[in-house]
């Protein structure tokens, strides 16, 4: 019986991912499209996704299902390629033990966590970076910044949707400062957006990343 459907992006075999029973496995490309995803969303019917990759992939998947209206509906199991995903850092998954994490993913309890959104069209599912900046920055209605920074961090977070985190250098050293809001609304001398560690294709002088009205459905916790 088919109890899950998987994405292989970049066509990884997660801790054999492709022989496991009761799995249905789809090798696509790195930060698949909708021409990918949506025939794979097509055929969940009430089963969960699982999605192998990097946080890059998964906010890729994500997206899809943000713009098919899947969100609410669709339990997501996430198996993280590198060590290093932020989102596995954000909310305590085994990135570091592949079988465990397939073990979470197949058998966890989905936990509603927030979801960022950007102006152009993005979503954010681990860290977001510009930088360095020099310009303005409000979390919801606090000035953040005024002035320059080496860059600006920002990630989603349980409380009030998301955490900007400012990092500036001087000759006292290192100093930051982390906000917490709704949204943070960036205005800038152009700078470089990275999203999921993708560098965006443009710099940019306005930026908005922004909690979206639905929660991701994200498998976590302890088995």
């Amino acid at each position: 019986m088919v109890t899950v459907v998987a994405l292989a992006c970049g066509n990884r075999d997660f801790a054999g991912l492709t022989e496991r029973d009761g799995i249905v496995s789809h090798a696509v490309a790195a930060t698949p499209g909708r021409d990918e995803v949506d025939p794979v969303l097509r055929e969940l019917a009430g089963r969960r996704l699982l999605v192998a990759g990097t946080d890059a992939d998964l906010a890729s998947v994500v997206l899809r299902l943000l713009r098919t209206e899947r969100l609410p509906e669709v339990v997501v199991g996430y198996l993280p390629w590198e060590a290093g995903s932020e989102v596995a850092q954000l909310w305590g998954l085994p990135a570091g033990d592949r079988e465990a994490a397939l073990r979470l993913a197949l058998t966890g309890e989905p936990d509603p966590v927030p979801l960022l959104r950007d102006d152009v069209g993005g979503v954010l599912v681990g860290r977001g970076v510009i930088g360095p900046l020099r310009g303005v920055v409000y979390c919801d209605d606090e000035l953040v910044l005024r002035g320059q920074a080496s860059r600006l961090e920002v990630r989603p977070d349980r409380g009030a949707g998301l955490v900007a985190r400012t990092v500036r250098r001087n000759l006292l050293g290192r100093r930051v400062r982390e906000t917490s809001g709704r949204a943070v609304q960036i205005g800038c001398v152009p700078a470089t957006v990275v999203r999921d560690g993708v560098p965006h294709e443009r710099q940019h002088g306005k930026w908005t990343w922004y909690r979206h009205t639905e929660d991701l459905r994200l498998v976590r916790g302890l088995v």
